[in-house]
């Protein structure tokens, strides 16, 4: 919206020349995020508490030391939908369809997760939305999405760059999926989603490597949506998507505004409201910038989670036997004794490492 209105101003006032520029903007909404987030999370916490009155339920078969949790109030990610919402309308060039595309995917699946949350709260259980309907409608909202996505990229550009995978570490080589695209970026979305949400199990556990991972994003969504950086680097330029780092500040900026609140002992929690919607507005960045693989490495850490829970459920199905003392594999960590701060701050160690490894390819190509 700042954009809207200041920018035509500039030739008037020339400090407004700011909001001209990305690098500008994304650091406005960084902070914008922030301070959002510290104004209305004491409120919204209170606010949570009542309502909820006995929290969060517990799972009886977790870790002992999370009995102590009992009564903290869940669906904190409110906090970081309203604060990055905000910021993302203030700072970003609302005639981007990309900007329209991801904040879609982020909303839908905060809504989901909310419902999900409201479930759990409702039944006194861990168990929420059914399995296969809160897939249903993942995957209906990524539907629409990928389909919107080709839709605006392809009157831009060609098909076949809309519709290609790029791989790492080779320049201009793009796979031409056609059809095929469609569910492919679906599932990098859903799955980008649930593997947050899998991961979301401690104390500030999955939100600092979502905020990294928004970070490596947003470095990549300006460097694809730049011409000549796309160019140096060897990497498919996509017209427009330097917006999304706006976006991907604002998730950072709401993400440490979260954090003040979620660290041990959490205030709050944050929920299938913030982690479905924080993990497929990953996934619907990473679609749309075309490094859906170098997703996988950027957050590597949320693939070993689901992973650890894969090998799990077989292992357990076909053997009879479990492979890890408890799933996802941060459980496994603590039944061996790990403390809870010891697993996450080690876990964000590993999350910083996939990071460097995953903006590596953008140089080495």
């Amino acid at each position: 919206m700042l954009y809207h209105f200041l920018v035509p101003l500039a030739e008037d006032y020339a400090f407004l020349n700011l909001f001209r520029y990305l690098t500008f903007r994304t650091g406005g909404s960084v902070m914008t995020a922030l301070i959002i987030c510290f104004i209305i999370g004491p409120r919204m916490i209170k606010w949570l508490k009542k309502k909820q009155k006995e929290g969060q339920p517990i799972r009886e078969d977790g870790p002992e030391g999370h009995f102590q949790k009992a009564g903290t109030p869940t669906m904190g990610g409110l906090m970081i939908l309203i604060s990055a919402g905000l910021s993302v309308f203030l700072w970003s060039d609302l005639t981007n369809p990309y900007v329209w595309i991801v904040s879609a995917v982020i909303i839908g699946f905060g809504l989901i997760g909310f419902l999900d949350d409201f479930a759990k709260l409702t039944k006194r259980s861990h168990e929420g939305v059914s399995g296969k309907v809160r897939l249903l409608m993942e995957f209906a909202i990524s539907l629409a999405a990928v389909y919107a996505y080709v839709h605006f990229t392809t009157d831009a550009q060609d098909v076949e760059r809309a519709t290609g995978l790029a791989l790492p570490f080779f320049k201009d080589l793009l796979i031409p999926l056609g059809i095929l695209f469609i569910p492919f970026a679906m599932f990098v979305i859903v799955g980008a989603s649930n593997a947050v949400n899998l991961t979301d199990g401690l104390d500030g556990l999955a939100i600092v490597p979502v905020m990294i991972a928004a970070a490596c994003f947003g470095l990549i969504s300006y460097l694809v949506g730049n011409a000549i950086y796309s160019d140096y680097l060897g990497i498919h330029f996509v017209a427009g998507t330097g917006e999304l780092a706006i976006i991907c500040g604002a998730l950072i900026g709401a993400g440490m505004g979260f954090l003040w609140f979620n660290a041990p002992p959490a205030m709050v929690f944050m929920g299938d409201t913030g982690s479905l919607s924080m993990g497929a507005g990953l996934g619907a960045i990473a679609v749309v910038v075309k490094h859906e693989i170098v997703l996988a490495i950027i957050g590597g850490l949320f693939v070993l989670e689901t992973v650890s829970v894969i090998v799990q459920v077989a292992s357990f199905k076909l053997t009879g036997k479990r492979v890890f003392r408890m799933a996802p594999i941060h459980h496994h960590f603590e039944k061996k004794g790990w403390s809870e701060p010891t697993v996450v701050i080690r876990f964000w160690i590993i999350a910083v490492i996939l990071a460097l490894v995953g903006l590596s390819t953008l140089k080495l190509r």
